[in-house]
């Protein structure tokens, strides 16, 4: 719980101290692309004025050129009066252009270009006449005043274009002043949110270092006692398991010798039959409780009561079930190559007791009328947790099996036997002889 207080703690500082940095960041990109627009509306609006100066300049310089050549006649003036013209062309050009670039029209500039274009034309007028010689016409011009009146209205729209571009311009500075303030109380407000961030975090962590530290002096202290508890369990637990195991061994050593018994008495009452065919089914039994009994007898002699060791296990059932069937007048010879493997108790006497069976089987049905052969027993490990058993013999292969007087007892118990294990036995001809090999799971069974 303190862990996971401390992580929200930690992440909800993280998230707000990243927004305030967002904020910082945000609003400086928004502030400096606004200054960069105030910047260039600025440099236009100086642009502007320079352009209504100039161009101010340029109609005063024509005008005191026109009337110096009037007055004098001398043609030294209309140099400089000819260059003002053109300037002022250029001039009223450029602050045409200027006022549009700063999306603005405004109603004087049609007016304006008007006005400068009749003051250039009654100044070359008056030039014109005084050239031809016309000195009394070209000074009734001048002194009709109309000339003064446009150059008035020139100065007048000059001097309001001049004036709209300081007060944009002043308008524009002032703006970037009040960005800057605000950026720097953006700035401001963010920092110390930060900071508060910071510290916040910085509590959480100590307060839950100091809760973990307390945390870990109440474990300790539970720990002196619980450590004593769990080795007194321990040991009860051990002895408990010890006296288990004992017990099951017992059980296992009882169930082996009452067995041996039962096997005891059936060999006893088979000796007592005299009828030939019962005689044989009594002996099939007794086999079969010395393969179920060899699995109790392993089990109360390791230390694993849990799982048999396959090999072990069929080795020694394997030796006293030949010596069985050479005592009962069977002449082959059983040998066997096994691999260690590890099988669950209750799957051990499956197996077991179907190994038995096709042992048997082969012992009888391989080599009748006294024949001699070789009888194999193969275990083999195979990979993903499998295994393999294989009987097989040189004898007269399956198409010749006879069997006088089988019961197929034997073949019910060897198919019982491969589905308990979850598998089947596959015969196979091998000419000369058969095999019986099956497939199992070396796991416990669910």
């Amino acid at each position: 719980m303190a862990s996971r207080r401390l992580a929200l703690g930690v992440a909800g500082g993280l998230v707000i101290g990243f927004l305030a940095l967002f904020a910082i960041v945000g609003m400086t990109m928004w502030l400096g692309e606004r200054s960069n627009s105030l910047f260039q509306d600025t440099a236009s609006q100086r642009d502007i004025r320079i352009a209504a100066v100039e161009l101010r300049d340029a109609l005063r310089t024509a005008e005191s050129s026109q009337r110096g050549y009037l007055l004098t006649g001398n043609e030294i003036y209309l140099a400089p009066y000819d260059t003002a013209k053109v300037r002022a062309r250029q001039q009223m050009s450029d602050l045409e252009r200027l006022v549009v670039t700063a999306s603005r029209s405004p109603a004087y500039l049609s007016r304006l270009r008007e006005a400068v274009d009749d003051k250039l034309g009654e100044m070359d007028q008056s030039v014109t006449l005084k050239r031809e010689g016309s000195d009394a016409d070209a000074l009734s011009i001048i002194r009709s005043n109309r000339g003064k009146s446009l150059m008035d209205e020139i100065n007048v729209f000059l001097y309001g274009a001049m004036l709209e571009a300081d007060e944009r311009s002043a308008f524009f500075e002032d703006e970037q002043q009040n960005n800057a303030a605000m950026l720097r109380w953006v700035s401001i407000v963010a920092a110390l949110v930060i900071i508060l961030v910071v510290i916040a975090v910085a509590f959480t962590v100590y307060r839950n270092r100091r809760e973990i530290t307390q945390a870990r002096d109440e474990v300790r202290a539970i720990n002196l006692t619980l450590e004593e508890r769990v080795e007194t369990r321990t040991q009860e637990l051990a002895l408990a398991r010890e006296r288990a195991e004992l017990l099951l061994s017992e059980v296992n050593h009882r169930v082996a010798n009452s067995l041996q018994l039962v096997a005891a008495l059936v060999h006893m009452q088979s000796r007592t039959v005299i009828d030939e065919s019962a005689r044989r089914a009594l002996k099939e039994t007794e086999t079969r409780i010395h393969a179920i009994s060899q699995i109790h007898k392993s089990l109360y002699t390791s230390s694993d009561v849990t799982s048999v060791a396959l090999n072990d296990y069929l080795r020694v059932m394997l030796e006293n079930l030949g010596v069985a069937m050479h005592n009962d007048g069977h002449t082959a010879r059983l040998t066997s190559t096994l691999d260690p493997v590890l099988l669950p108790t209750d799957q051990s006497i499956s197996l077991g007791v179907l190994a038995t069976e096709l042992v048997t089987n082969a012992f009888k049905y391989a080599y009748p009328a006294g024949q001699s052969g070789d009888i194999r027993v193969m275990l083999r490990k195979l990979p993903e947790g499998r295994a393999e058993l294989v009987v097989q013999d040189d004898g007269i292969g399956l198409g010749h099996t006879v069997r006088p007087g089988g019961t197929g007892l034997g073949s019910k118990i060897i198919a019982a036997m491969a589905a308990a294990l979850k598998t089947k036995v596959e015969y196979i001809n091998r000419t000369p002889g058969t095999a019986a090999r099956l497939v199992f799971s070396t796991a416990p069974s669910a």
